[in-house]
């Protein structure tokens, strides 16, 4: 005769991180694929593996969840940016691992290109009512201007350049051939996702952004 006892039920152990972050991952998605306007919380709940209701007990609303996305991403890049350390580099390095990683992040994150391009056609109201990502973003701008200041001590940088100017420099170029990739393609025919391509474009771009800050002769 067996003395086993009998199995019990397993009880699904009580976990609001785990499932929080599964939303965010779903919403993500959802918000890649159909906009902010074309996504729906029942797609978001189901692909989270959860109920409507529970999305709603963690974001409230669409547009939270959708200011929850937008915060993650944003915190995602700003946050490797701070691993760089860049602070302890001589200002050409340090500007040119810079516009390197913002290249690779852009490269290897669509869905980052995408999700700006949808706020961008929102006119970044989402974007407006958080202060967490405005907060975050200033990180960027505090870092070159830290390099920018470095290398006109230096001389090796002119003292013209803007940071935010240098900022935008860098992340058009970076944005601009992930976020019309397919239309290129389509245009021209070249696949600018080809590591090829990209190596190249990376190049050239950290030489325009050295190009524009390098400090001619006297």
């Amino acid at each position: 005769m067996s003395t086993d006892s009998p199995s019990l039920p397993t009880r699904r152990k009580n976990d609001p991180e785990g499932m929080r972050q599964r939303i965010l991952e779903a919403a993500q998605t959802e918000f890649v694929q159909h906009g902010f306007s074309g996504a729906r919380l029942d797609n978001i709940a189901e692909q989270s593996n959860t109920n409507k209701r529970m999305v709603v007990y963690h974001f409230h609303s669409k547009k939270e969840l959708y200011i929850a996305v937008l915060e993650r991403v944003y915190g995602e890049i700003r946050d490797i940016e701070k691993q760089l350390q860049l602070e302890g580099l001589p200002p050409r390095e340090a500007m040119a691992l810079l516009t390197g990683f913002t290249f690779d992040y852009h490269h290897n994150h669509p869905d980052f290109c995408r999700l700006v391009s949808i706020e961008n056609i929102h006119q970044a109201r989402h974007i407006a009512d958080s202060d967490i990502i405005r907060q975050r973003n200033r990180s960027v701008i505090e870092v070159v201007e830290g390099i920018l200041t470095r290398g006109i001590a230096d001389k090796v940088f002119h003292d013209r350049a803007d940071a935010i100017d240098v900022h935008m420099l860098i992340s058009s170029l970076c944005f601009y051939r992930v976020s019309n990739r397919h239309t290129f393609a389509s245009l021209f025919g070249r696949d600018l996702t080809q590591p090829e391509h990209a190596s190249r474009h990376r190049q050239i771009i950290i030489d325009t952004v050295l190009a524009y800050l390098e400090r001619t002769a006297d």
